[in-house]
Order: structure tokens, then sequence, then C-alpha cells
């Protein structure tokens, strides 16, 4: 029997036969590739339950250390959606107005036929912004460094999307350039920076996303070691 320094409970996850465990992966799957990425929002109301759903959802991903570098910030209140839009929307025209996007991303951009309007931020019921912790304050009001942030909470917006769409909500990963905004407007400590915002709600009933294609599964996956093409 092993012997642990520290507490360990046991671990039994469920297992299925062959047919049973295919048959999961593809449900899995095809639930997925049914999610996108929206920028047409309902204004109808999504009870805040959900919202800590998949914050919970998120809370279950695997960080490094288990230090769950995270906090999510939940706004409501159309004062300070408002600011938010207006922000977001002063950084985004200096993006695409004032020439800090280099040509070769706004290329990339143009079949999403992005613009520096975010209205949907006032529209949605919520906006979620995800911080990321560099260190994490105690309870001694001494600071923990975190290890792996980005990928920890990068794994963690996942489930939170995951979350949402099992729901039948909507989301869209937000990335103004720069974000300190977020960092004011939230009224977070310095030890924790912006990551992603979320707007959450129900996709409008008139709602139209890009024409796109994702990767095929041999388009995703890595060559052997041994056969990369040269």
């Amino acid at each position: 029997m092993r012997q642990h320094t520290h507490p360990f409970v046991p671990y039994r996850p469920e297992r299925y036969d062959e047919a049973e465990t295919i048959r999961r992966g593809k449900d899995f799957v095809s639930f997925l590739d049914r999610r996108r990425s929206v920028r047409f929002f309902s204004d109808e109301p999504v009870p805040r339950a959900c919202v800590d759903l998949a914050i919970a959802a998120a809370n279950t991903a695997p960080s490094g250390a288990h230090c769950q570098p995270w906090k999510f910030a939940v706004i409501g209140d159309a004062g300070t959606k408002r600011r938010i839009r207006v922000a977001a929307e002063e950084e985004e025209r200096v993006n695409y107005e004032g020439g800090r996007l280099p040509p070769e991303w706004r290329a990339a951009l143009a079949r999403l036929e992005t613009t520096s309007d975010k209205g949907y931020l006032e529209v949605v019921p919520w906006i979620v912004v995800c911080f990321a912790e560099k260190s994490t304050a105690l309870p001694d009001s001494s600071l923990r460094k975190n290890y792996y942030v980005n990928e920890s909470v990068g794994i963690a917006c996942g489930f939170f999307i995951a979350a949402l769409h099992a729901m039948g909500l909507s989301t869209l990963t937000h990335t103004p350039n720069p974000m300190g905004f977020l960092t004011e407007i939230c009224e977070r400590p310095g030890n924790e920076r912006p990551y992603i915002l979320f707007p959450v709600g129900y996709a409008a009933a008139d709602c139209e996303v890009p024409d796109l294609a994702r990767k095929s599964v041999a388009e995703a996956t890595a060559e052997p070691p041994g056969r990369l093409k040269v």
C-alpha cells in the first residue's frame, strides 16, 4: 500500500465497454460541435444561478499545483455594463480605426466582420470577466505565488464556455487589448489581470454567425515521431 505524506482519497471513475465509450465520445463531440461564438444576443433575462453553475463547472478545472488561480467577476447592472462597453469600444477604435492592429491580423479577422462596435455588451443580461491571479492573497495578507497560470485559467475558461453551452446559453471570448480598464471597473487588486471578458445570454432570435469550417481531426492531429514532413 502506498504511503502518503498528505491526505489522499480513493478515486474510481466510471468505466464503460468499448461501444459505450465511443458512443459517449461521439455524443460529446457532436454536442460541442454545435457551439458557436455569438455577437448577436437577446436581452432576455438569464437567472444568476446559471452563471454560478458555469463558474462552478470552471472551478473543477485542473490547475498547476491545484492553486486554482482564477476569479470570475459577475456584472449585471446596466451602469457597469455601460462603462465596460464605452471603455472597450475606446480601445477597439484604436485597434480598428487607429491602426494598432497589424495588417495580417486585420486580414485574419476580415471573414468575421468584426468592428469596434461592442453594443452587445449592453444587451446581454450578464458580463463575466475572468481574472488570472499571478499570486493569491492568503488570510494573513501574504501572497502565494501561483504556477502555470495561463494554462490553468485557459482550461477553466474552456469549462466555463462548455457549461454555458450545456444550458443553452451563448457567449463570446472577448479580449479587448489592452484590458486594464477592467481591473479598474471591476475593482480588482493588482495581483490579478483581466484574462477574458464573456458576454453571457441567449442568442438573438435572428442571430447569425460566420459560415466557417473547423479543422478535421486529421488536421488537428500531429504526425507521429519519425514521420514529420520536411
